[in-house]
């Protein structure tokens, strides 16, 4: 849950909210509402997202296997569905868990750093094609954490 409102319920449990904590509440609740729009937007248009990222892939990747330019493209595809969790649920921690347990494992094992990082600017350029700056706003957080952890760590070893 939004740490926000979770501390907001906490001081509602022994009294009312005070008019201040009540607007505070409103707003983490509008907030809340945007991300919910977002995660759905995203999880509607998933294959839309996808599909010309695949293609422009293959494109700059000619020779190298199906199967691994697959792999890299599905890394992604649930590296965004995890950063739109963790967007939803506005937690970092939840993001970090979830790709620090395989992803940079997986791209180091089959020295896909340079698809991985060619996946990911895709994606992200079709993320600004889509999606409204406000929305890219409230998203990229969590999007560049994951590049982080997956792209920039992989760069240094």
């Amino acid at each position: 849950m939004h740490p926000e409102i979770e501390a907001l319920l906490d001081q509602a449990e022994t009294r009312f909210l005070k008019g201040e904590e009540l607007i505070a509440f409103k707003r983490q609740a509008a907030i809340l509402a945007q991300r919910l729009k977002i995660y759905e937007f995203l999880r509607e248009k998933e294959a839309s997202i996808f599909q010309p990222v695949a293609n422009k892939l293959q494109e700059k990747f000619p020779d190298e296997q199906q199967e691994t330019l697959e792999r890299s493209l599905k890394h992604w595809l649930l590296v965004l569905r995890y950063c739109a969790m963790a967007m939803l649920l506005n937690d970092g921690v939840f993001l970090e868990q979830r790709l620090l347990d395989w992803v940079p494992g997986i791209v180091a094992a089959h020295q896909t750093q340079k698809i991985e990082a060619t996946v990911c600017n895709l994606l992200q350029t079709r993320l600004k094609e889509l999606l409204s700056e406000q929305a890219r706003a409230i998203l990229q957080p969590f999007f560049d954490q994951a590049q982080s952890m997956i792209i920039d760590a992989g760069n240094k070893e």
